[in-house]
């Protein structure tokens, strides 16, 4: 017994748009991201470690 492969959903006209822009918004904010504070930490626990 076959299973039916369904299609796949495509964005057309403002859907898209709208899609195409909060995915060059949400990466652009994706690399602006600071981890300086989480590493720091991380260091005095390796340091405090022996590590």
């Amino acid at each position: 017994m076959a299973i039916a492969i369904k299609s796949i959903p495509v964005l057309k006209d403002q859907a898209a748009v709208h899609f195409t822009n909060r995915v060059t918004e949400n990466s652009a904010r994706k690399s602006s991201v600071d981890f300086s504070k989480q590493t720091s930490v991380a260091t005095k626990i390796l340091a405090k470690a022996n590590l």
